[in-house]
């Protein structure tokens, strides 16, 4: 096997298996991996447009989130409300219950960033990182990275 071809499957193995512990980890607040990546968006960078969320949301990027914020505000975790400068844009912001979630969603990603770091023991981060970034460059999943990380939270 080529080093392309394992790292491709590695990185998609990596991710599925994130993935699937993220998913059982979020299942007791009944959230998606997606939903918490909306909650914590609006938790670091709230309130925002939904296209606002869009354009920082990763795990569904280049799609309008519309119906993922719907399911948020019926659950009572997002509310809708007038822009103070536009009344006729709306801004989409946590609940108080949104944000004692969004705690808890934090809690839960902490567990799986101290895995990483676990399996990171030894290796050089930085060139992971970059690698990871050469991949996802100029498509929307890259894009959306960029903007949520953005310049003043640079990835080191």
């Amino acid at each position: 096997m080529r080093p392309a071809e394992l790292i491709r499957y590695s990185v998609l193995a990596a991710q599925r298996e994130g993935n699937r512990w993220l998913s059982r980890a979020l299942r007791e607040l009944e959230l998606t991996p997606s939903a918490s990546e909306v909650l914590r968006i609006l938790g670091d960078d709230g309130p925002l447009t939904l296209s606002g969320v869009g354009e920082l949301l990763v795990c569904e990027s280049g799609t309008n989130p519309s119906r993922l914020v719907d399911r948020l505000v019926d659950a009572g975790l997002v509310a809708r409300v007038p822009a103070p400068h536009d009344r006729r844009q709306v801004q989409l912001s946590l609940t108080a219950e949104g944000r004692a979630v969004e705690a808890q969603v934090r809690e839960v990603e902490a567990t799986l960033y101290s895995r990483i770091d676990a399996a990171l023991e030894g290796v050089d981060a930085g060139s992971v990182i970059e690698l990871l970034r050469r991949l996802s460059d100029g498509q929307p999943s890259g894009h959306a990275l960029a903007n949520r990380v953005g310049v003043e939270r640079s990835i080191p």
